[in-house]
């Protein structure tokens, strides 16, 4: 190569070298791992319901856009997803609603979400102020003795400050001024970890917004839960009452000398039994209050609840809406599309580090060796500057450990918001299926009670005109109270399955308190894309 100069030849190789400095850092920087793609989720929620062997439930795309799913007696597919709907709104029950006002206010579990919130807010603001310069402001004082047999004690002992005024030995040194320090974000790493910082502030409050949904229906199941108890006990009662009155005729027919000891030892243990029955059925309602209790952080007591009508008790239809509803009304999604778009941030951040830092420094103010003549201008004014670019060049282990580590992490995150989402999607086809499924048993079950009650109603009267055994009366009792229980059963699994559907759908969060006061806008608030 020829040039024309030699200046122009020194400029040339100069760019040459600092070409070489930035490029050739990303010519070694590794590939990126890509994830596996995760499973598509359908467009609707009826062929997954479709599947159900019954063949009840049938319906096209199409008719779910619409809502005119038929066969559907129960959950109804909408545009409008229940889980849009607020708790006063869902659950129509003021005693529930306070119950978990108190929890929302009172539980420490909650509140503890809320300070990891704030931990998460400061990080946030931590990292704004990274990519800015920092200013400081300072003075200070020293002193300074010099060795004679130095080459700086010698040369300062022949001069003088003024004439015929020698520099002092030791050296007073009195300082004051303003010093700057910026590290330009040249490759915008500063800024992503601040966005990332972002992205895991929002993450955090998703996360305390999940708890809200899951504490919601872990109340509102306890409750219905507690009703249900408080009909079991109901029951136990109504069977001992009529199982003594069975007792009675026993007795009065014994000693008619028309009936034998054995109908009464077998009436007495009945009734026995159902009194033991009874005693764990108010140990569990003592059980079931403290967990409310506990979740509302106040001291054992009872609970109020509203117990009438609990056979034909029902919370609210259930609207699914469509899949991809989920993905706006579940704060765990929510949660963990932010965790994915920090952990691409973070891999854009240890990729900067390849690449050269440009630091810079100044400092400027007021230094002299006496205070009188500190603010002397512009004898006693004193200033630097400097430029420090950097790039690393050998043994860059660490860097792409960093690299490769965040690249890991944020394949973690995207197989982990596939996971959510499918588990979403599962919990919703699982639970709602359950409500159908249950409302349907219940009907059947009621009109086996019926039919049960009115064989008791016609053993009890033939064994009082002695024309039916005591067995008959036993297993006709049994069977009834067996029935009635298995019923309360199933109609406290299916209220459980709306209180879990509701969640799975979002619901529940409408009432959670916001956690602190908002962040000046900044870029992050466009959510950058991994």
């Amino acid at each position: 190569m020829r040039f024309p100069n030699i200046k122009r030849q020194k400029y040339t190789i100069a760019r040459v070298i600092a070409c070489g400095a930035l490029i050739l850092p990303s010519c070694r920087i590794p590939e990126l791992r890509q994830a596996d793609p995760g499973p598509v989720l359908p467009a609707s929620f009826t062929g997954a319901i479709n599947e159900a062997p019954s063949g009840t439930v049938s319906g096209t795309i199409s008719e779910a856009a619409s809502g005119t799913v038929s066969g559907l007696v129960g959950p109804s597919i909408s545009p409008d997803s229940s889980g849009q709907l607020g708790v006063e709104e869902f659950y129509k029950d003021r005693v529930l609603t306070q119950l978990i006002d108190q929890a929302l206010v009172n539980n420490r579990e909650l509140k503890v979400l809320n300070e990891e919130v704030q931990v998460a807010r400061s990080e946030v603001l931590a990292r704004q102020g990274a990519y800015l310069p920092f200013v400081t402001a300072g003075g200070g004082t020293g002193l300074d003795l010099s060795s004679r047999f130095t080459r700086d004690g010698a040369v300062d002992s022949q001069l003088d400050i003024r004439p015929n005024q020698p520099i002092h030995n030791p050296l007073p040194d009195f300082r004051m001024g303003l010093n700057l320090f910026w590290r330009l974000d040249i490759w915008r790493a500063l800024r992503n970890a601040r966005d990332a910082a972002a992205q895991r502030y929002i993450a955090a409050s998703e996360k305390r917004n999940d708890f809200v949904t899951r504490l919601v229906a872990e109340i509102a199941e306890n409750y219905y839960g507690l009703v249900a108890l408080d009909k079991r006990l109901e029951t136990l009662n109504k069977t001992i009452e009529l199982q003594q009155q069975s007792l009675e005729i026993a007795i009065a027919k014994k000693d008619a000398g028309r009936g034998t000891e054995l109908a009464v030892q077998r009436f007495q243990a009945e009734v026995r039994k159902n009194q033991s029955e009874k005693l764990i059925t108010l140990q569990d309602i003592i059980e079931t209050e403290n967990r409310i209790n506990f979740r509302l952080n106040r001291v054992p007591m009872s609970v109020e609840r509203t117990s009438a009508d609990f056979y034909d008790l029902n919370i609210n239809t259930l609207s699914l809406g469509v899949p991809s509803q989920l993905l706006q009304n579940r704060p765990d999604i929510r949660q963990a599309e932010r965790e994915l778009q920090a952990a691409g941030l973070d891999v854009k951040v240890a990729r900067a580090h390849f690449f050269p830092d440009l630091t810079i420094s100044a400092g400027v103010g007021y230094q002299a060796f006496n205070p009188k003549y500190l603010f002397n201008t512009p004898e006693a004014l004193a200033a630097n500057v400097a430029g420090d670019l950097v790039t690393p060049l050998i043994n860059k282990k660490a860097i792409r450990a960093e690299y490769l580590s965040a690249n890991a992490k944020q394949l973690e995150s995207v197989y982990n918001y596939q996971r959510v989402v499918l588990n979403a999607f599962t919990e919703v086809i699982n639970r709602v299926s359950m409500v159908e499924n249950y409302r349907k048993s219940i009907e059947i079950k009621k009109q086996q009670l019926a039919a049960l009650e009115a064989s008791v109603d016609s053993a009890s009267k033939l064994f009082q005109n002695a024309r039916a055994e005591y067995v008959e009366v036993l297993l006709a009792q049994r069977d009834f109270m067996d029935a009635r229980m298995v019923l309360i059963d199933t109609k406290r699994q299916q209220l459980g399955a709306v209180v879990n559907a509701y969640q799975a759908l979002g619901g529940g969060n409408s009432l959670s308190v916001p956690p602190g006061p908002a962040l000046p806008p900044h870029r992050w608030r466009k959510q950058p894309q991994p």
